[in-house]
């Protein structure tokens, strides 16, 4: 329920994970965290963002985290909650974020004496990080789909695409809010308090937001691009069948005119001719190849 680890120089990690805490007010009374704080971290649609407090000097970051359960036919990011104080840091967390949290304290068992801020940015790299291997699966599904789609363009391999294409959006906005809570960061008063050591460790995660950023924009720009080609194409075959439709029932309907003309009960041509069906039939027959060169001559134009 509550994970608690000494970081160095009298600091403090915490985690609480919120899916064991009965009462959430015990996060009030005992870690005095306020109740806008508690709604931000229960909240699944939270974007990523920083919050200041001048008079407790007390950070909040709402940093987007790769949801790896995968609840739906595609990825999507989730807000984990990091709370920066004087001497302590609290994490709020949840069994879809858990895997941060493991990562987090394997990275602090093998590090002494981290800082504050050195151990967050080196969260966030961390969180960056996870992103990797699920982009490089989805540039592989995308290969792959869109080499069923050039063999056949079925609906069961359009809506694989669709749901690709969706992931990544969603991916590429968490990739790009994340993106823009470290360059606030880097604008705001707190960034000129970092030492040395803390400042590398956040241009490490600066850089890996980045290329997160490029990453993702650019199989989502892919994707956007297949999904328009496929939807010419059907498009264009549905064009090819409507134009073929319309010529047979054009070249049938000549048919049904001569066929309908000769129907009638009234004194015709050839009525007394014993192979006069012969002569309506051959006749039928050139215009119908006459009509339809006429009509293939105009589908190519």
């Amino acid at each position: 329920m509550v994970l608690e680890k000494q970081l160095g120089n009298g600091c403090t990690w915490i985690d609480l994970d919120v899916d064991k805490i009965k009462n959430m007010e015990d996060l009030s009374d005992i870690y005095g965290l306020d109740k806008e704080t508690i709604e931000y971290a229960l909240d699944r649609n939270e974007r990523a963002h920083m919050d200041y407090n001048r008079e407790t000097e007390t950070v909040t970051f709402i940093y987007n985290v790769l949801d790896l359960e995968k609840d739906k036919e595609y990825y999507e990011a989730i807000p984990m909650t990091f709370i920066v104080e004087r001497q302590r840091m609290i994490t709020i967390s949840n069994h879809k974020n858990a895997y941060v949290i493991d990562q987090m304290s394997a990275y602090l068992d093998s590090h002494e004496s981290l800082s504050i801020y050195k151990f967050l940015f080196a969260g966030l790299e961390i969180i960056s990080n996870a992103y990797y291997p699920v982009i490089e699966e989805m540039d592989k599904s995308k290969d792959e789909i869109s080499a069923l789609l050039r063999q056949t363009t079925t609906k069961k391999n359009l809506f694989a695409l669709s749901d690709l294409e969706t992931g990544m959006v969603y991916l590429t906005a968490a990739a790009k809010q994340n993106r823009l809570l470290l360059e606030h960061i880097q604008g705001h008063a707190l960034y000129r308090r970092f030492n040395d050591v803390e400042r590398e460790q956040f241009d490490d995660a600066m850089i890996e937001a980045h290329q997160l950023v490029s990453m993702t924009d650019l199989i989502s720009q892919v994707l956007q691009q297949l999904s328009a080609s496929y939807n010419n194409i059907l498009n264009n075959n549905l064009n090819d069948s409507l134009s073929i439709l319309t010529i047979i029932s054009v070249l049938l309907a000549v048919l049904a005119v001569i066929t309908g003309f000769f129907g009638m009960n009234v004194p015709l041509p050839f009525t007394e001719e014993p192979n006069a069906w012969i002569y309506i039939l051959m006749t039928s027959l050139i215009l119908w190849v006459a009509l339809s060169q006429w009509l293939k001559k105009i589908t190519r134009k």
